[in-house]
């Protein structure tokens, strides 16, 4: 998920570069959106992980 979040980001920045603000702003949504959803996942992740043990 991590990978989706920084492939929407280069594309939010090349978007940027050629002058198309609305995908870009689109395209860095989107990125921020699924990493948080990636950071929320690693802390349950980690949370269930510890508590097995």
């Amino acid at each position: 998920m991590l990978g989706w979040a920084i492939a929407f980001f280069i594309i939010a920045i090349v978007a940027a570069i050629f002058g198309f603000g609305g995908i870009a702003g689109t395209a860095a949504g989107i990125a921020k959106i699924i990493f948080v959803i990636f950071l929320i996942l690693l802390v349950i992740s980690i949370i269930l992980n510890v508590a097995r043990r």
